[in-house]
C-alpha cells in the first residue's frame, strides 16, 4: 500500500464520521511522526507534509554533514561526510542535507498497523466527540427511537443513529414500550465506560417533568411563568410550584388550561400521574397550606430550627392531606424543605376521657415511631387501635413486627 492509498482510504473514512480536515491532518500527522521516531529514534529533525485531498506524503528527514571522525555522527541531526556523499558528491562539511523518506521505507507491516491505527484514532475522536455533546446536552428532552430491548434497558437510536440507554430505574413502572416506538426523556448523565460514552436517559428525573411543561404550555417557554421546585413520585403524584412575573397572569390557571387542555397530554405522557400546580409564594404557611391543598387546616406550629411544620385539622380532612400511601404529605414536605407533621383537631366535647395521648407512652415506644403515627394524622391510643394491623403497616413505614408489640403496649393501657 502506497502513501496515497493509505491517505485516501483514510481520508474517506474521516469524512464518512464527519471529522473536519484540520483534526484528520493532525492524526495523520501524529501517525506518521510515530513512525518516524520508532525507526528512527526522533522525529525533531523530520518535515511531514500531507495533503489530504491528493494523498499526497512528504517525509523530509534534515541532517548537518560532519566530519567522518567527528564524535557527532551518532547523532540523529548529523550525517558523516562519506554517507552524505553518497545522497550528492559535491556535498561538503557544515552543510545540511534533506533527504526524502518514502512510506515503503518502513516495510510493509508498519504501513498496515499505521493503517490500523488511523481507523482506531478517528473512531476514538468520534467517541470523544458524542461524549462532549451530549455532555453539553444533559437535562435536555431528547426524543429517540427503541432498537433493542434488554433485561435491565432499553437501547435507543437518535436522529443520528447514536445509541442512548433507559435503564429500567430510570423509566416510570407503568412505561410499557414495544421496538420501534418513540420515547420522550431528558438527558441524565453521560459516562465513559470503557471508552466508549453511554449516554443515559431518564423519565423519572424532575427535570423530565420541567422540560414537558416548558415544551406544553408557552408562558413557561417564554419566562413569563417561572417553575420555582417540582417533587415526583413518578407515575403516581407530582407537585409543581409556579410563579409568574406578569400579575395579569393566573400561574397555575395558565399550567392547567381550559378545562385541563394543556395539562392533559403532560399526564398522559407520564402514564396518569397526577400533577398538583401550586402557586408559589414566599409566605411558608400559605404555601404550606395551599401545597397540602384540598385539604383545609386549622393551624399549623413551625419549629425553622428543627424544619419541623406541624398541621392541626378536623378528622375528615386528615386522610385527605395526607394522601394514598402518605404520597401527598411527603411530597409536600419536600416541596416546602420541612418535615410535615399532621394531628387531628378534636373537639373538646368529642373527646374521650379514658383516651391517652400517644406523646404518654414515650418511655416505651421510640420517638421515631411516635412520629410515624404522628404522621399519618394519630395523636391518641384510641386512634392507633381504632386502625386494623394492615391498615397501620400500608399508611406507615414501619414493620409488621413493630407494629403488633405497637398495639400490644396500647392494649395493655385499657385493660
Amino acid at each position: 500500500m502506497n502513501s496515497v492509498e493509505l491517505i485516501s482510504s483514510f481520508s474517506d473514512f474521516a469524512r464518512e464520521k464527519n471529522i473536519d480536515k484540520p483534526t484528520m491532518i493532525s492524526v495523520l500527522e501524529e501517525v506518521f511522526r510515530t513512525m518516524i521516531r520508532k525507526k528512527f529514534g526522533s522525529d525533531e529533525n523530520f518535515n511531514v507534509i500531507i495533503n489530504p485531498e491528493s494523498g499526497d506524503l512528504e517525509m523530509w528527514r534534515t541532517r548537518e554533514i560532519v566530519d567522518d571522525n567527528s564524535e557527532d555522527i551518532w547523532d540523529f541531526d548529523k550525517i558523516p561526510l562519506a554517507e552524505a556523499k553518497l545522497i550528492e558528491p559535491d556535498f561538503e562539511i557544515g552543510e545540511e542535507v534533506a533527504e526524502l523518506i518514502k512510506l515503503e521505507d518502513f516495510g510493509r507491516r508498519v504501513v498496515q498497523t499505521a493503517r490500523q491505527t488511523l481507523i482506531q484514532r478517528i473512531k476514538d475522536i468520534e467517541k470523544e466527540g458524542l461524549h462532549d455533546k451530549y455532555k453539553d446536552l444533559v437535562g435536555e428532552l431528547v426524543t429517540s427511537e427503541v432498537y433493542q430491548i434488554l433485561g435491565r434497558e432499553l437501547i435507543l437510536l437518535d436522529n443520528e443513529d447514536n445509541e442512548l440507554v433507559l435503564p429500567k430505574g430510570e423509566m416510570i413502572s407503568k412505561d410499557r414500550f414495544k421496538k420501534g416506538e418513540t420515547i420522550r426523556a431528558v438527558i441524565h448523565k453521560v459516562e465513559m465506560s470503557n471508552g466508549t460514552p453511554r449516554i443515559i436517559l431518564s423519565r423519572v428525573s424532575p427535570v423530565f417533568l420541567e422540560r414537558l411543561f416548558e415544551q406544553e404550555i408557552p408562558e413557561i417557554y417564554d419566562g413569563t411563568i417561572s417553575i420555582r421546585k417540582i417533587v415526583r413520585e413518578p407515575g403516581e403524584r407530582a407537585k409543581v410550584a409556579v410563579e409568574s412575573f406578569d400579575d395579569r397572569i393566573d400561574p397555575v390557571g395558565a399550567c392547567v388550561g381550559m378545562k385541563g387542555s394543556r395539562i392533559h397530554g403532560i399526564v398522559r405522557e407520564l402514564q396518569n400521574e397526577n400533577i398538583d400546580v401550586i402557586n408559589y409564594t414566599d409566605n411558608l404557611e400559605l404555601l404550606v397550606a395551599r401545597t397540602l391543598s384540598p385539604a383545609k387546616l386549622n393551624s399549623m406550629a413551625i419549629d425553622k430550627e428543627r424544619r419541623r411544620i406541624s398541621v392541626y385539622l378536623n378528622s375528615d380532612q386528615v386522610s385527605m392531606a395526607i394522601g394514598r400511601g402518605g404520597q401527598n404529605i411527603k411530597l409536600a414536605g419536600k416541596l416546602v424543605g420541612y418535615e410535615i407533621d399532621v394531628f387531628r383537631d378534636v373537639p373538646k366535647e368529642e373527646m374521650d376521657d379514658e383516651d391517652v395521648e400517644l406523646t404518654e407512652f414515650s418511655n416505651e415506644i421510640e420517638a421515631w415511631i411516635l412520629d410515624e403515627l404522628h404522621k399519618i394524622g394519630l395523636d391518641t391510643a384510641k386512634q392507633v387501635l381504632a386502625l386494623s394491623k394492615e391498615e397501620l403497616e400500608r399508611r406507615t413505614e414501619l414493620e409488621e413486627g413493630t407494629i403488633e408489640e405497637i398495639l400490644a403496649i396500647l392494649r395493655s393501657e385499657f385493660e
